[in-house]
């Protein structure tokens, strides 16, 4: 038998689920959210778009293909979708405690223990999910045997984005390629960035200028603009609204993902409203608006765009299968439009990935 400490996760309506720690052992809070998608933990841990939320994992099983090594540097991993892990926690039905994986080369929990991230298993995961479908996602709180109790913690109410964007602009790829033909240049605001995104593109053969959330980019010549991903309430980003609407004032192409959707939409005059517990996973349909071309798309997010509210210029690009919200957006005259979803998975399935091309053919 292992050594493992009770551990109990407390969600804020008082309902409670007990399990065992095989993480850091501290208590911890935050939003609680779940997550169907049957592989990539890895990838899921480091997006930042998970700053300050508890993962509940579906998949009944954690670990058994434990964790690949960091990889790259610190403005590009190989493997991972940013520096660090973002989740205050992860929740899981069962925990392998030994893995198997070439690329592998420690476990999860020791991975959870370097970076002081708590791990509880042995919980009833399809019923706690089936708990927040029913009354949506909530504050909760793991405490640890032997731990602190903590008071709950509710991230939406912080600037996730500034939180997890860079603080300096970095520069990627070089101004010619190895012809000596002029690369396009990109900007990429960060409002939380998956580090494939960034892949993606300089596959695609071009400079990328990464910016913080709310740096003023208007100085920097580019071809155009690409808006990031990211954590949080969009609401907090007035500051990269009003850059976005710039942008707009040049007519170079413009491109969001995930958050850079819904700030997109904000720029032009459309809101944004928080879903009852969001969409994370890997088997989300999205249907090509005017189309009968449904996708399997990777998603996480907990807001999304109101399409009734964009203006008569623009229009939905997709739409979600399930629950009929908005999935992305277009301008109908301008080379302007964004996805929802995430076309760079990482991990999920590739099918959209032609979302960039579609973006570098406009430049």
């Amino acid at each position: 038998m292992r050594d493992t400490r009770r551990a109990v996760i407390i969600l804020e309506d008082g309902t409670q689920y007990e399990g065992k720690s095989f993480g850091y052992e501290a208590s911890t809070s935050g939003e609680v959210v779940f997550n169907t998608a049957m592989t990539g933990y890895p990838e899921s841990l480091t997006d930042p778009s998970y700053e300050g939320q508890i993962l509940v994992t579906t998949f009944p099983l954690l670990g058994n293909y434990g964790v690949p090594p960091t990889g790259g540097t610190a403005a590009l991993s190989d493997h991972y979708e940013s520096t660090h892990i973002h989740c205050k926690a992860i929740v899981a039905q069962d925990y392998a405690w030994e893995h198997s994986h070439w690329l592998a080369d420690r476990n999860l929990a020791d991975w959870l223990k370097e970076e002081h991230i708590t791990g509880i298993y042995g919980i009833d995961t399809r019923a706690l999910t089936k708990h927040l479908r029913e009354k949506g996602s909530m504050l909760g709180k793991i405490v640890v045997e032997g731990c602190d109790d903590v008071d709950f913690y509710d991230p939406n109410r912080e600037n996730l984005i500034a939180k997890t964007s860079c603080t300096e602009v970095l520069t990627y790829g070089t101004d010619t390629d190895d012809s000596g033909r002029q690369r396009k240049t990109v900007v990429l605001v960060d409002c939380g960035i998956k580090h494939n995104i960034i892949r993606c593109l300089m596959r695609r053969g071009v400079k990328v200028v990464r910016v913080p959330w709310d740096y003023d980019f208007s100085g920097i010549a580019y071809d155009g603009l690409f808006i990031s991903n990211g954590p949080g309430n969009p609401d907090f980003a007035d500051i990269t609204v009003s850059h976005i609407r710039a942008a707009m004032a040049t007519g170079r192409p413009i491109c969001g993902i995930c958050m850079g959707n819904q700030l997109l939409a904000k720029a032009a005059g459309a809101s944004t409203y928080k879903l009852k517990y969001g969409h994370r996973s890997h088997n989300q349909p999205v249907r090509r608006v005017g189309t009968n071309t449904c996708y399997i798309t990777s998603q996480n997010h907990g807001y999304a765009v109101d399409a009734d509210t964009l203006p008569a210029e623009w229009e939905p690009l997709f739409v979600n299968m399930n629950d009929g919200t908005n999935e992305g957006i277009r301008h109908r005259s301008r080379p302007w439009f964004s996805a929802q979803f995430h076309p760079e998975a990482s991990s999920g399935p590739r099918d959209t990935e032609f979302f960039f091309d579609e973006f570098i053919n406009m430049l």
